[in-house]
């Protein structure tokens, strides 16, 4: 039987006396009663507790006495909770109500429990915690640092993952390294790498734990230790500031990676190769960024970002540091509310995966902040009764890309690498991010339709021949571009959540090479109540110039990777730098032989107020959409009038599954 939650509950007592009215024009929902916007804009597949506020994706693993895959995150700013699945599609809470796996309060952690991650086979072979334990508040990168504040300590459950124990030492890691004035030292990530192994000389399996932070008046970066007490977990050496970057620096004219910032947090490592995790694969970090766009400014900005970088090389200095060499730097999410991602690897043996026959892989959940680092007090936390979501989960892999023309596109210092050359014809090689397969085949499996194929050269807005019933859905489509877009103002995509008042615009646009999404007209509660943000958001995504006959002259074929998606080095700098740049012998852009620019392929999940974009196994952007009438669910195809456009495979998925089949709705 369901069991209202304590906030659902008491929504139910007096829902029917505030029903809101969705046919009519929203009043100030700033005015509105506690809880009366509970189901309005609240999503039904995504990762969040049953009320109440969601923070930072953490302490994740699977359990090795049962297979089940365990979701951690911050909740409330008081502990971690966490969820747990068997099939990456419904999740049931550890503790009921959502209640806690660990809280503040200790001797090592007085004020505060931050992030942490799980050794599966701990102490005791047991699940085992480390995390972050803070005794001194306020903490921030712009504030001097109290050494010992942020310490790192263990913790360990004996009851599946319901209580996570305290043990009665000091913090195995108490402080920074000596001598070193940090910006923060928290969020250690605890993980296996071959290449580490190797370039340190550890034995294999050594785990690893890289603490997130940076260096005052230098930059952020990534302080590396390596466990030397495999039993107990409480001896860690320091083996150096891992990865590191100039504050505020860029990788290449920071086009594809956006800024670094001046302090990490939630730093991740995995090893990846094609088809998913791999000990001994390519090494890759993921890391949240916080500090400021502008290189030179007298004031600070809440600047927010989730990126990810992977290694040319992981190598060690003679004093036997080491060092991580990146060759390329990208974006893990666009989203500006888009932060704090963390993963686990997730091995074919566990449940999660039985059904699918998913390889080891590394997966990734994303902290969608929202109004938090808006500053909004009132609306709609109060209202609402609960904030903010994780994002779906993705897959992480070394994603390839087939017969790209050699031209000037590909040498750009940017978010992919040049895995092998023949010549005219190029592989590149990038971040795959793919949803998890289990999720995504929910998804797509809903009932829906398919949409006819359309080519568009004027302006305007077509409707769907039929559109979704429901604001839960995902819309799939292949858009194909001609040659002379690349030199045009050419603006094309979907129009979604729509009706007379209210419409949501996706589009590409050639001009910056960008995927936008304008909300100006999203939502109509925007114009009587603030704190609803209306702002555009975009992501860039390079569509390189694709010769398929490439494959038959045996240059680099198609290769199939397992997943459903339908690196050029370089140095971080200060400055930009020009967006492309000429190689003797390479074709210019716009030289034609036959290629063509590569298909954009798309996939939108709606839930609610949470869309997500993914394009090309490669790009994710994601936000929050409010639209108000009842009526906003038309889909419209959207094209500016330049050029010609075409949209082949177009299928809608209508009515997204609930992700929580023993919560009380």
């Amino acid at each position: 039987m369901k069991r209202p939650t304590a906030a659902k509950a008491l929504f139910m007592s007096f829902g029917a006396a505030v029903a809101q009215d969705y046919n009519a024009p929203p009043p100030d929902l700033s005015t509105l009663p506690s809880l009366s916007l509970f189901d309005t804009w609240r999503p039904h597949i995504h990762v969040l507790p049953p009320a109440g506020q969601i923070g930072d994706p953490c302490a994740h693993y699977v359990d090795p006495e049962t297979g089940l895959f365990h979701v951690g995150y911050l909740h409330n700013g008081t502990g971690i909770a966490s969820v747990q699945t068997d099939d990456l599609v419904h999740y049931y809470d550890v503790n009921e109500n959502g209640n806690y796996s660990i809280v503040a309060g200790g001797p090592n952690d007085p004020l505060a429990v931050f992030d942490g991650s799980v050794i599966p086979n701990g102490v005791d072979g047991k699940p085992t915690l480390l995390y972050t334990a803070v005794s001194a508040l306020p903490i921030h990168w712009t504030l001097p640092y109290t050494r010992g504040s942020e310490a790192q300590a263990l913790a360990v459950t004996y009851d599946g993952g319901k209580n996570f124990t305290k043990l009665e030492i000091p913090p195995v890691i108490p402080e920074p390294p000596a001598g070193l004035d940090v910006t923060s030292f928290r969020d250690p990530f605890v993980f296996k790498n071959g290449e580490l192994d190797q370039a340190l000389n550890s034995d294999e399996g050594t785990w690893y734990t890289a603490i997130s932070g940076g260096i005052q008046d230098v930059g952020p970066g990534i302080f590396l230790y390596r466990n030397l007490s495999p039993e107990t977990f409480t001896e860690w050496e320091y083996v150096g500031e891992w990865f590191n970057a100039p504050a505020n620096s860029t990788w290449g004219n920071g086009d594809w990676s956006k800024v670094n910032g001046y302090n990490w947090e939630t730093v991740n490592a995995l090893s990846l190769d094609r088809e998913g995790y791999n000990v001994n694969g390519k090494t890759f970090v993921t890391f949240g960024v916080e500090g400021s766009y502008a290189p030179i400014q007298e004031s600070v900005t809440s600047m927010h970002a989730m990126l990810w970088a992977s290694s040319g090389g992981v190598s060690a200095t003679e004093d036997g540091d080491a060092v991580f060499n990146p060759d390329m730097v990208g974006v893990l999410d666009w989203g500006l509310s888009a932060y704090a991602g963390a993963g686990k690897v997730v091995p074919s043996t566990a449940q999660a995966s039985s059904g699918s026959g998913a390889p080891d892989r590394f997966l990734s959940y994303i902290w969608l902040t929202g109004d938090v680092f808006g500053g909004v007090v009132g609306f709609p936390a109060e209202q609402q009764g609960w904030q903010n979501t994780l994002l779906l989960p993705r897959e992480l892999y070394v994603k390839d890309i087939p017969n790209v023309v050699n031209n000037d596109l590909v040498q750009e210092t940017g978010s992919w690498r040049v895995a092998d050359d023949s010549g005219e014809c190029v592989e590149l090689e990038t971040l795959g991010i793919d949803i998890a397969r289990e999720t995504y085949d929910a998804i797509t499996s809903a009932p829906g339709f398919d949409e006819p194929d359309r080519t568009l050269t004027s302006e305007g807005v077509i409707p769907f021949n039929r559109s979704p019933e429901t604001r839960f859905f995902s819309l799939e489509a292949q858009i194909s571009f001609p040659a002379s877009a690349r030199d045009s103002a050419l603006q094309s995509g979907f129009q979604i959540l729509a009706s007379e008042e209210e419409s949501t615009t996706i589009y590409y646009q050639f001009s910056n090479e960008s995927i936008i999404i304008d909300r100006y007209n999203t939502s109509a509660a925007a114009e009587t109540t603030s704190g609803i943000d209306a702002s555009p958001e975009s992501g860039r995504l390079r569509l390189f110039d694709i010769d398929d006959s490439c494959a038959s002259k045996g240059s680099n074929g198609d290769k199939d990777n397992g997943h459903h998606d339908h690196g050029h080095g370089g140095k971080f700098k200060h400055n930009k730098g020009p967006a492309l740049h000429s190689k003797e012998g390479k074709r210019q852009v716009g030289e034609s032989n036959g290629e063509h620019i590569e298909t954009l392929d798309l996939t939108i999940t709606v839930d609610n107020s949470v869309l997500e974009i993914y394009a090309n196994g490669r790009f994710a952007l994601s936000t929050y959409v409010r639209p108000w009438y009842a009526n906003s669910t038309d889909i419209r195809f959207f094209h500016n009038g330049e050029g010609e456009v075409s949209f082949s495979n177009i299928r809608v998925a209508d009515g997204l599954y609930d992700a929580y089949p023993e919560r009380a709705r």
